[in-house]
């Protein structure tokens, strides 16, 4: 298999620019093998089990996106990936980004970038950025969105530079209700990085590089995976990312923090016990439709975006849902 082999025709008005209201009112499409049923979010309670644990990511989207112009006057876009010793490490969007540019913001806010390293760069500020700073947002989106609209509502750990957008369907209502029906809860948190939205470049997608995204799991929550009595079901390609960069012990998770670059597509052999996974309609030949293929089989997934296509579920990040059975 090549790169070719994960592409699908998505027409743009598919592509969703603000959320639905409530959350809870998105679409879900239920794959169950080869059969497919279209029911909404707020259904989800009807296929989970008591018994059952459902695996969240807890991180929460930092305001790391700053806006303004070169000192030339062109626009310029910035997203702060890392405090460094100096200054930050960061992404840039603008015309001919090179050591000496100098950026200004809102508020008397200045920057000069110091070096640059591929499409990463060092840049310094002339003071410490905070009020200028918002929610960075998939490129793809084009409208601006209230912040609320993209944050989890179990969101509690600051560090994530986009969404783990599975987790945005989810209300506190439905939460209770899962709790009520004895479904467990396992948190973990995967701090989310640019590279998501980063196209793969080569035809061999073997060769694609992740970037490093930090993760943790702690002893209760590993508990909790380790005496699932029912199924495990992981909320989003974060949260099975997580348990598949966590180090294992005779079958069981143990607490683990640490950086993952870990890269799921086809072949990979999962050490974790997930039977079952929501999870959103990802960007044609992207790493996130490469992991989601490797869970659930590459013809059976373009099968049901292909249906998803002519019942016109809304894709990507503030989009429609899906539940993966095995």
């Amino acid at each position: 298999m090549n790169l070719e082999d994960f592409d699908y025709e998505l027409p743009k008005e598919l592509i969703a620019q603000e959320p639905a209201t409530p959350r809870s009112n998105s679409r879900l499409m239920i794959v169950r093998n080869n059969n497919i049923e279209h029911k909404h979010f707020s259904d989800i309670i009807d296929y989970l089990e008591k018994g059952d644990t459902l695996v969240i990511n807890e991180s929460k989207v930092s305001h790391a996106k700053l806006i303004g112009k070169k000192s030339t006057g062109a626009k310029a876009e910035i997203i702060l990936e890392k405090k460094i010793v100096g200054g930050y490490l960061c992404r840039i969007k603008t015309s001919k980004p090179n050591a000496g540019t100098e950026f200004i913001f809102k508020n008397n806010l200045k920057a000069t970038i110091i070096s640059r390293n591929n499409d990463k760069f060092k840049i310094k500020f002339n003071k410490q950025p905070s009020t200028q700073l918002i929610l960075p947002t998939p490129p793809y989106i084009k409208q601006k969105i209230k912040d609320k609209d993209y944050q989890t509502v179990f969101a509690k750990q600051q560090g994530s530079l986009a969404a783990p957008t599975a987790g945005l369907h989810f209300t506190n209502d439905i939460l209770k209700k899962i709790k009520k029906k004895g479904v467990n809860i396992a948190k973990v948190c995967l701090h989310i990085s640019f590279g998501t939205f980063l196209p793969i470049k080569d035809n061999d997608f073997s060769k694609h590089k992740m970037d490093k995204e930090t993760f943790s799991i702690n002893k209760t929550n590993a508990d909790i995976i380790n005496n699932t009595k029912g199924r495990l079901i992981t909320v989003g390609t974060t949260s099975l990312k997580t348990l598949e960069s966590a180090n294992y012990n005779n079958g069981n998770i143990q607490p683990t923090k640490g950086d993952s670059n870990v890269f799921i597509y086809p072949g990979h052999k999962f050490k974790s016990k997930t039977s079952a996974m929501i999870t959103n309609f990802h960007l044609p030949k992207s790493t996130l439709l490469l992991l989601v293929s490797a869970f659930y089989g590459r013809s059976r997934m373009l099968n049901a975006y292909n249906e998803a296509v002519k019942k016109k579920y809304r894709f990507f990040s503030l989009g429609d849902a899906m539940l993966l059975i095995k």
